[in-house]
């Protein structure tokens, strides 16, 4: 789960929470020079790993569908990860080698749309935060307005108040529906 300054912290959170409930071991990965990143709110959250860090720790070797990199939204969080050129570069990468990708509010148009385009995108069912389907609709993804959409490797959100079903997806993509299922009833769903 990749953080930068301004993210959404209920994007972040809930996920996070909803995986490792599940199993999932999410590392959680800033751009900062330090593992602080601070929310839209001004809220400070620790990642485990700078991207530094992360990157002179994890090969991205053997890339499988079941990993996922995922991209919270707010803004400007979802600007300055778009910002990142090494961070889209690896997502590209990710994504071509059979990696999957999550993105939740502005991070669908403003990260995945810009980094992968049209001649990955196009045809792919997506949802973003309300006002940026534009930029879903010009690289040729068929935009749908519901709260949470999986297309294959690619499973987007509309914003904070479906933060647990897009958790609850990226699982059940990753560990199976009886996995979510099973972290659903825990959470009282």
């Amino acid at each position: 789960m990749f953080l930068a300054d301004g993210f959404e912290e209920v994007e972040a959170l809930a996920p996070y929470d909803v995986l490792v409930r599940g199993g999932v071991n999410v590392k959680t990965v800033c751009l900062n020079e330090d593992n602080f990143v601070t929310s839209s709110h001004k809220t400070v959250l620790l990642a485990k790993y700078t991207f530094k860090e992360f990157l002179k720790k994890f090969e991205q070797e053997g890339t499988s569908r079941e990993d996922v990199m995922i991209f919270p939204g707010g803004m400007p969080g979802s600007t300055n990860l778009a910002a990142c050129k090494p961070l889209m570069e690896l997502l590209r990468r990710h994504y071509d080698e059979g990696g999957s990708v999550a993105a939740i509010c502005a991070a669908p148009s403003v990260v995945l749309a810009s980094a992968l385009g049209e001649e990955r995108l196009k045809g792919v069912k997506m949802c973003c935060y309300d006002g940026f389907e534009e930029g879903l609709e010009a690289i040729g993804a068929e935009y749908v307005k519901t709260g949470c959409v999986k297309d294959d490797d690619v499973i987007t959100s509309r914003g904070a108040g479906h933060a647990i079903a897009f958790g609850l997806e990226i699982l059940a993509h990753i560990k199976g529906e009886e996995a979510a299922r099973t972290v659903a009833a825990q959470i009282m769903l």
